[in-house]
């Protein structure tokens, strides 16, 4: 896949360069980055070279996995990482985002406004019918910024990610199309009630 770069009011996303190293470095010595996402902990040197030599433009190239540097402007620090991942193959194929934020930027709205521009991104380029979300249940800022991203959680999945080599439940949500008002590539069909509720009508007949 072609790499490309948006932009945001405020913000460049940009798939990351070599020159991001030092910076991608000093963001995951975060304990919260470490915690809650799946960056090596401890996270050394090796690591960010390897994340912005290696990993990045492999899964760029193959289409498997497009993260973003997040920046305040051009020539402005990071600030983020939001990346889209393919999970499967073909029409099984299935799309999540996932994020984190330095330290010394939360709080601003940067996260929100980089998911929202990933997704419509996701959307109307990739083709995506729905984008989900993932995050260990728990981890109350991921779930914050989905929320006011306009994620629908939908509900936990029990040994739903895997961290430092054991099952976790996660918090399970996604993004449509129609949630910002775009078309989707596919036709949707809500149910139109709960499974039990139909089977009790069904029953009373």
């Amino acid at each position: 896949m072609e790499p490309t770069t948006l932009s945001t009011d405020r913000l460049v996303l940009r798939p990351f360069t070599a020159t991001d190293e030092d910076e991608v470095y000093a963001a995951a010595q975060d304990a919260d980055i470490q915690r809650w996402t799946v960056v090596p902990s401890p996270y050394g040197h090796a690591d960010a070279h390897a994340f912005v030599n290696e990993i990045a433009p492999t899964g760029w190239r193959e289409g498997t996995a497009m993260p973003f540097a997040v920046r305040l402007g051009a020539r402005g620090p990071l600030v983020a990482s939001v990346g889209v991942h393919v999970r499967g193959t073909g029409g099984f194929a299935s799309h999540e985002i996932g994020y984190w934020a330095t330290k010394e930027h939360r709080g601003h709205g940067y996260m929100t406004e980089a998911v929202l521009a990933v997704a419509r991104w996701a959307f109307t380029e990739l083709g995506v019918a729905r984008l989900e979300w993932r995050a260990e249940v728990g981890n109350a800022g991921s779930r914050a910024v989905a929320e006011k991203a306009g994620f629908r959680v939908e509900g936990v999945m029990r040994a739903g990610i895997e961290q430092r080599g054991t099952a976790r439940d996660c918090w399970v949500g996604a993004l449509l199309p129609s949630d910002l008002g775009l078309p989707s590539r596919l036709p949707y069909l809500p149910a139109e009630a709960p499974i039990g509720c139909q089977a009790a009508v069904s029953q009373s007949r």
